[in-house]
């Protein structure tokens, strides 16, 4: 990872870590809950992204270096809150995808956001179980 790449991940995360307990108190806001792969304890994420019939898609703005991407990989059972009602799913990390391309289908105001900070972008998908 580059210098500058890294200084803009610590920045993100740094203002992520302040903004994201507010965010995900928001009743309508989507949040993204996994399990900690080293307490395991519930983890809260707010995200952006979109349903598609049985799944939700969302885009990783730091790929495999996110903290919840980490903790998906360790156990990829996951809940999601959309609109207010909790999902529980499987998460998928989809490094075939096209995240640039994902984009475009989801939320503009996640696009800009996740494009104007991300710097190794993943699709992931959560096949809900309802």
């Amino acid at each position: 990872m580059s210098r500058r790449t890294d200084l803009r991940f610590r920045a993100t995360t740094a203002f992520q870590r302040r903004l994201n307990p507010l965010l995900r108190r928001l009743p309508l806001q989507t949040v993204l809950e996994t399990t900690g792969r080293v307490s395991g304890l519930p983890r809260q994420t707010p995200v952006g992204g979109r349903r598609v019939g049985g799944s939700f898609w969302l885009v990783s703005e730091f790929g495999e270096k996110s903290q919840y991407v980490r903790n998906i990989k360790a156990d990829p059972r996951v809940r999601v809150r959309i609109r207010g009602r909790w999902h529980e799913g499987t998460a998928h990390l989809m490094p075939q995808d096209d995240p640039v391309a994902r984009l475009r289908k989801l939320p503009r105001v996640n696009g800009v956001g996740v494009r104007a900070l991300g710097t190794n972008l993943l699709t992931v998908r959560v096949d809900l179980d309802t």
